[in-house]
């Protein structure tokens, strides 16, 4: 049975609401996320500026053509990651990837989701696996994921596809890892939630790859955690970006938007 999620009706709501029934009725696939998948899982409500809507790159313009014929135009910010859907003061992000390029909106997000009443609303959530791979890679200076994520882990373990998780992560299975071992650290009475042998088979990696020759020794990753805090390595200390293909799945264009986006969320209200 949907489970249905109970929030009082704001306009911004109402905005969400009309928003969601348009997709609703158009049939287009889209996932609810953010602060409203998770209060579905976790049961802990986060104040939220927007509703996060998930889509495939190639549904956009459907869904941006849907929007607009019912009065809601949209923005795509970054071609590489989302779209906004502007009511006012209020928004919706549609997100199709993560910001570094890695968690792409695939078909497998909508196999596995599972279904809720968002705001009155028949609607579907995204996987708990795909938000704990889309979030393991935020950590800006200014936010970090790592609770959300435990707290994911510590409510879900006993519904997860581990199998599936680890696939996520592929290449990328020390991002994973490390949130694991924080895991066991933030809750050492529940360290058996995590399955022996998932830990076991990242250990085995670690240990080989301690063994094996170092590999692109001038590659940095750490711009797939941060969009800001790794840009001297890249820009002058003469390192790789892996953010771009064909290691990564972002074009120079694409980061260079994303980098310049830095700016002008330093910038105070009001400059121009």
């Amino acid at each position: 049975m949907s489970e249905v999620i109970s929030i009082a009706l704001s306009s911004a709501n109402m905005f969400y609401r009309e928003v969601l029934t348009v997709l609703h009725r158009t049939a287009i696939p889209f996932l609810v996320g953010g602060g409203h998948a998770f209060h579905h899982y976790i049961g802990i409500s986060k104040p939220t500026k927007d509703l996060d809507l998930f889509i495939q790159r190639r549904d956009y313009q459907q869904v941006s053509a849907a929007l607009l014929k019912h009065g809601y135009p949209t923005e795509l910010s970054y071609p590489h990651w989302l779209a906004k859907v502007h009511a006012g003061d209020d928004f919706i992000d549609l997100i199709f990837s993560s910001g570094n390029g890695i968690a792409e909106v695939d078909d497998a997000w909508f196999e596995h989701a599972i279904e809720a009443d968002v705001l009155g609303v028949p609607t579907r959530l995204c996987p708990v696996e795909e938000m704990i791979w889309s979030k393991a890679f935020i950590m800006e200076r200014e936010r970090f994921d790592g609770a959300d994520i435990a707290h994911l882990l510590r409510v879900c373990s006993e519904r997860m596809d581990w199998q599936r998780l680890l696939r996520r992560f592929d290449p990328h299975w020390r991002v994973l890892f490390s949130h694991l071992v924080l895991f066991g650290f933030a809750y050492p009475g529940h360290r058996d939630l995590i399955p022996a042998w998932l830990m076991e088979e990242l250990l085995e990696r670690l240990q080989h790859e301690m063994r094996a020759p170092s590999v692109d020794p001038q590659v940095c990753a750490g711009s797939l955690l941060s969009r800001e805090q790794y840009l001297i390595d890249i820009a002058q200390w003469g390192y790789q970006d892996a953010r771009l293909v064909p290691r990564g799945k972002m074009t120079a264009l694409e980061t260079a938007l994303w980098t310049a986006a830095i700016q002008e969320r330093h910038e105070p209200k009001g400059h121009h």
